[in-house]
């Protein structure tokens, strides 16, 4: 028996996945979101954090492993990404100072923390690297769309490992691999420039009035407690309150507009959102030298139903595959936090193991 816990650290949430593995069959799987944002707390909150994470998934349960990915690293918290990458490394290592820890690289590797340490940017937002090796192995020829509560990561399957063409965000950005929308966390001013409105276009305001949360919450993509961060006022997060919060988004409010005024509006930049994936998605199958109809489409993340899918549809993507019907139980909200913890077992069983937890 093996028991694993994958940590994914990004700069708003922290997802962890605890496993269980018996003779190559995954017996037992939990999985929790907790919501830190790197920015506005201190290092010794994060390792309090990362402890009740520990208790509350694993309890009592000894520890074989810990996994870590991470992407708060490009977090403002930290100068630069080498720092972050040490800083968040120092704190997994405090709370699990009795576990062996391994740090997945962009190559879909695990190394120690050493390694990591002295190539910092090699393990620098590598989170996409475990779910596309997660879903190769199970299928060998796809494209996987992770919609996450920031960004979308777009990435190619092909001959059963991953084949994606930047290792770094910045060279994602550039082809098509990575998108900065996301279902809870973007700014709506990033996504539209102009709104459509009583037959005009009207300009939006550059400020953090609204974000893609409250396009959803109205929308109905999302409920309350999908809504895991903080909204943009700091308000509730009830459907009057996104209201109120999209009507700024136009320097107006809910006695200036109606509510079938504001939800045009949300129904705009959701499309909009759509459209920004849909992109990245053909950016990525133009440089496969593939039709979006030869290769199935696995979506996985908060937004893989209302984002993901819809981005491959409009694409013309024949089929469209959910991870939760390769990998239930859960692992779909928390993909690299699984895929980590599912590469380590692996490793330690030395052949494919089985999901049926």
């Amino acid at each position: 028996m093996v028991t694993v816990l994958g940590l994914d650290i990004g700069g708003a949430n922290t997802k962890a996945a605890f496993m269980v593995v018996c003779d190559a069959q995954v017996t037992e799987f939990k999985s929790a979101l907790e919501y830190f944002p790197f920015w506005k707390r201190s290092v010794s909150e994060f390792v309090c954090l990362l402890s009740e994470m520990k208790n509350k998934l694993c309890g009592t349960n000894g520890l074989d492993i810990v996994c870590v990915t991470m992407t708060a690293e490009l977090s403002d918290a930290f100068r630069t990404k080498s720092k972050g990458v040490n800083q968040v490394l120092d704190c997994v290592v405090k709370v699990f100072d009795e576990t062996s820890v391994l740090v997945l690289d962009v190559d879909a590797k695990l190394v120690s923390v050493a390694a990591a340490r002295s190539e910092p940017l090699t393990v620098a937002s590598a989170n996409w690297a475990a779910t596309g090796w997660m879903v190769a192995q199970r299928i060998s020829d796809c494209v996987v769309v992770d919609v996450g509560s920031t960004s979308t990561s777009i990435i190619p399957i092909t001959n059963g490992a991953v084949s994606a063409f930047g290792k770094t965000d910045l060279d994602k950005l550039a082809n098509g691999e990575l998108v900065y929308t996301g279902g809870l966390r973007t700014n709506v001013a990033a996504t539209v420039q102009v709104l459509p409105l009583r037959g005009r276009n009207v300009r939006v305001a550059s400020e953090l009035f609204a974000q893609s949360g409250d396009v959803h919450l109205v929308l109905g993509n999302i409920n309350a407690d999908d809504y895991t961060v903080e909204t943009a006022d700091g308000k509730e997060k009830t459907r009057l309150a996104a209201l109120v919060r999209l009507a700024r988004v136009v320097c107006a409010d809910v006695e200036m507009l109606t509510e079938t005024e504001i939800m045009q509006l949300a129904q705009h930049v959701y499309e909009r959102q759509v459209l920004q994936i849909a992109y990245g998605l053909n950016q990525v199958f133009d440089r496969l030298d593939r039709c979006a109809k030869e290769f199935p489409v696995v979506v996985t993340g908060l937004g893989k139903d209302f984002l993901g899918r819809k981005a491959a549809e409009k694409i013309g993507t024949a089929k469209v595959v959910s991870l939760d019907s390769l990998f239930p139980g859960g692992a779909a909200l928390a993909s690299p936090a699984a895929g980590v913890a599912l590469m380590a077992a692996t490793k330690v069983e030395g052949k494919r193991i089985a999901w049926k937890p």
